[in-house]
């Protein structure tokens, strides 16, 4: 199974004078993707960056080196690209001095992998991100009437692909990916000696998706001071585990104005956190599944078709709130997410006051599609 709306975008970029980047966690198959590209080896170099002997040869070869590395063949393709010392400038020899090669790599750390190359290939590259699959995805996969009978799976499960392609054994692959590859540049590169640490506060943001999260209530639960908590929290992000929602704020005295959310880009990650795979009908947080799952793939279809934004969750003092606000060409569009609503959702008065030209929606399972599959850009 591929992403088949990275497949024909980076399809379209290819020989094109630029290298291109997939970026995104691991096991969410941007190898997978390359290889459906290139499904004959014949004319492709493939080079793994958690190879050591890759990553020595690499961190120090010049053009001539290059050139016999690569040979006569006309893609190099370097997986997790992050674990090779100065694999920007290395790059930056291919774009500039073999013009007839494609260049593409991947990566799993943001945090690394922008400091090794934004400066060397500033106007040389492409970037994509990569995330688990989406529900359109799925949805152009199998039809609409399928993924509708799965979406209480998917709020449990998530949709990493080992996941979805191992009915059966999704416990058993999401532990896998929660004990070991998740987080393996986390630790390696964000400096993170207590991983037992790192856990707790995964835990706690588990428990916590859909709140407002204070990093000093964090440091008491997890014995690590604030500073140290926001710092796990971006690397975290950054390795595209998690993802930071601030609060809206530009007319109340009563708004929250440095607030934030945190969301897992996966529901089956963070459910394999808090061991909880119960199903949807016997679980008490199914709101914030719902929430998690819906913001999130808003998330894959906003990046995938190409459509900026400014993201936001409002609420006042008084507790008075909106799940998710969307801010682009001068406009507002909030939206309230609700599982199995009893009654319609009303705008909050506060916020329909202060913003009288927002306009406002609510988000169920009955109407998730319009939400998440706009047509692709």
């Amino acid at each position: 199974m591929i992403q088949r709306i990275l497949f024909e975008k980076i399809k379209n970029q290819l020989f094109k004078g630029k290298a291109i980047l997939l970026i995104g966690s691991r096991q969410t198959g941007k190898t997978s993707l390359l290889h459906s590209l290139f499904p004959k080896d014949d004319d492709v170099v493939w080079l793994n960056g958690d190879d050591i002997g890759v990553q020595s040869m690499v961190s120090q070869i010049n053009t001539d080196q290059w050139r016999m590395v690569i040979g006569d063949k006309k893609i190099l393709v370097i997986d997790e690209a992050q674990q090779i010392n100065d694999i920007g400038l290395r790059m930056k020899l291919v774009t500039d001095q073999l013009k007839d090669v494609q260049l593409i790599a991947t990566g799993s750390s943001a945090f690394e992998l922008a400091n090794r190359l934004n400066e060397p290939l500033t106007g040389r590259k492409w970037e994509y991100k990569i995330y688990p699959l989406s529900y359109g995805e799925m949805v152009k996969h199998h039809g609409l009437i399928s993924e509708r009978n799965l979406l209480n799976h998917r709020l449990v499960y998530g949709y990493y692909p080992e996941v979805v392609t191992s009915p059966g054994k999704e416990r058993d692959v999401l532990r896998m990916l929660t004990d070991s590859y998740l987080y393996k540049d986390v630790l390696s590169f964000g400096g993170i000696k207590k991983s037992d640490k790192l856990t707790t506060l995964l835990q706690a943001l588990s428990y916590q998706v859909g709140s407002q999260v204070s990093y000093s209530e964090l440091s008491k639960i997890v014995g690590l001071d604030g500073k140290t908590i926001e710092t796990y929290i971006d690397i975290l992000e950054k390795s595209y585990i998690i993802f930071r929602l601030p609060s809206y704020s530009r007319n109340l005295l009563n708004e929250l104005k440095h607030s934030k959310k945190i969301y897992f880009y996966d529901n089956g990650v963070r459910n394999a956190l808090i061991s909880n795979f119960m199903p949807v009908q016997q679980r008490t947080d199914v709101g914030a599944l719902w929430e998690n799952f819906v913001v999130s793939e808003r998330i894959k279809h906003n990046e995938y078709c190409g459509h900026w934004c400014n993201r936001y969750f409002w609420r006042t003092h008084k507790q008075k709130e909106i799940d998710y606000i969307e801010e682009y060409d001068g406009k507002l569009f909030a939206y309230e997410f609700k599982y199995n609503p009893r009654k319609a959702a009303v705008v909050p008065k506060d916020f329909a006051q202060a913003y009288p030209d927002a306009t406002f929606k609510e988000i169920t399972p009955a109407n998730i599609e319009e939400f998440v599959m706009e047509k692709w850009k």
